[in-house]
């Protein structure tokens, strides 16, 4: 038997590969940065064909770095960035446009025109917003000359970055549920694509991959990893939740990452939110039946940080921002609302824009260091307090994963905003392990789930010290904050 997994984690800011050993454990690692593409203010792009050559690159390091070979793995997992949108040419394989990230608000006004937010909810979990790959497609659609007429005639093909490294791997085109469910385009009953839905965001079916479970062999790799099965895709939040083991119902995590993500785990039944929140797919294995989720998104915590380091210059380094932040006892009545591309969960208003509230002369950059680590907290606070509401079970502790974890100060505080335990794994890259999971229940590598549970392993806990009045003063002028920053974009802000 092959002796290891390898993931393949493509990002929003970088590619990664990991091979993982039968434990869980990490045996290699290799990493590369990917250009960002800002066309114009609000817009985020994405070079497809630098990924690719980027991923091989990782790849090739991964192995190389542990002195394997492509017949050392078992098989290969995919993880990726949802949501982020390509089309690629049928025939020649080349990109079409620029991948369309994530966080581009581009479809703002088309996403005006489709209707009344919550239109689709019911079918798709999800609300209009500019947030997800449907009306990026529609836009490609509208923008580039005669693609639509391609489109129908399926000459041209559409993916989320899962799609199109399996695509460059196999010569498949496919996606899987988790993938599926955050194009606005698939009924989360059936795990289909919906007619009606297609129909009304108006992408030519031609277009549209096939949509598989998350956890089988998809076909073989050629080139750099010829003869190895490409078993499991899982989008990067779901594929957390996986790796975090949160396999029952009421189980969950946070990633902190560019954005930061609270998944739980809700069963074998899609809860639709009342609180706006997003009902997504958890995962699915095989033909065993899907396990639904429920996901707070937050667009701006890690990115806050990167943008603290290298727009404002005030720190040479994310770590630096730690020390910075506890250079002073608290943030000094400032609070930091990171609205960079409007505000997700539980809010969705995609006119709210950035601000620092309660500044006063006394406020220095070590106050404004905390109050940007505490953003990420009082964020994370609004979206719990919203699942609590929905899934009526109050979370009890939070799994958490991402590099924002190595920062001490905010899980601190973190636990003390939730009133609740955090915990942090030994393997932190819950991401990747995910996907090799996946991949290695598909190709036999681990047996079922009990298995994965045991490999799970607490590395560090933070439990609440803050006192209930404190915590709610301080939540209190969060939302004061919160309730400034909507408003700020009039129609004619986002006319090309």
């Amino acid at each position: 038997m092959s002796t290891y997994i390898a993931a393949i984690d493509q990002g929003t800011t970088s590619s990664r590969c990991i091979v993982f050993d039968h434990g869980g454990a990490i045996v290699s690692v290799a990493q590369k940065e990917h250009r960002q593409i800002f066309p114009k203010p609000g817009w985020v792009e994405h070079d497809a064909e630098e990924i690719w050559a980027n991923v091989l690159d990782v790849v090739h390091g991964a192995l190389q770095k542990a002195s394997l070979t492509v017949h050392d793995l078992a098989a290969v997992g995919i993880t990726n960035q949802r949501e982020t949108t390509l089309v690629w040419d049928k025939a020649t394989g080349k990109p079409v446009h620029n991948a369309i990230v994530w966080q581009d608000t581009r479809t703002d006004q088309l996403v005006k025109e489709l209707g009344e937010q919550n239109r689709f909810r019911e079918k798709c979990g999800l609300p209009l917003a500019t947030y997800f790959s449907g009306p990026k497609v529609r836009w490609l659609l509208d923008h580039v000359d005669g693609l639509r007429e391609r489109g129908e005639r399926g000459e041209v093909l559409f993916g989320t970055m899962d799609t199109w490294l399996i695509w460059k791997l196999t010569g498949r085109h496919v996606t899987d549920v988790t993938n599926a469910s955050r194009t606005m385009l698939m009924n989360l009953e059936t795990l289909d694509w919906d007619d009606e839905l297609v129909d009304a965001i108006g992408v030519p079916k031609a277009m549209l991959p096939e949509i598989r479970s998350s956890a089988e062999v998809y076909g073989t790799a050629t080139g750099t990893l010829e003869g190895v099965p490409v078993a499991s895709a899982l989008g990067d939040q779901q594929a957390a939740l996986f790796g975090q083991t949160c396999y029952s119902p009421g189980e969950g995590k946070c990633t902190y990452g560019t954005g930061s993500f609270l998944l739980v785990n809700t069963g074998d039944k899609p809860v639709v939110s009342e609180n706006g929140l997003l009902t997504t797919v958890g995962y699915k294995i095989g033909d065993q039946p899907a396990a639904y989720a429920l996901e707070g998104a937050i667009a701006v915590t890690g990115a806050l940080v990167q943008w603290f380091r290298d727009k404002m210059g005030l720190i040479g380094s994310a770590p630096e921002i730690e020390t910075l932040a506890r250079s002073v006892e608290d943030n000094g009545g400032a609070y930091f609302v990171p609205a960079f591309s409007g505000l997700f969960a539980p809010h969705w208003r995609s006119d709210a824009r950035g601000i620092i509230a309660g500044l006063t002369g006394y406020i220095d950059k070590g106050h404004i260091a905390r109050a940007v680590l505490e953003a990420t907290a009082w964020q994370t606070r609004e979206v719990v307090d919203a699942m609590n509401a929905d899934s009526g079970v109050e979370l009890v502790a939070l799994k958490v994963d991402g590099g924002m974890t190595a920062n001490n100060l905010l899980m601190g505080f973190l636990s003390d905003v939730l009133d609740v335990p955090v915990v942090r794994p030994i393997v932190a890259e819950t991401t990747c392990l995910g996907a090799a999971y996946a991949a290695g229940l598909a190709v036999g590598y681990w047996s079922d789930t009990e298995t994965l549970r045991e490999n799970w392993h607490k590395a560090a806990e933070w439990l609440p010290t803050m006192d209930a009045k404190t915590r709610d003063k301080g939540y209190r002028k969060w939302k004061k904050a919160v309730e400034r920053t909507v408003g700020w974009i009039d129609e004619d802000d986002n006319d090309e």
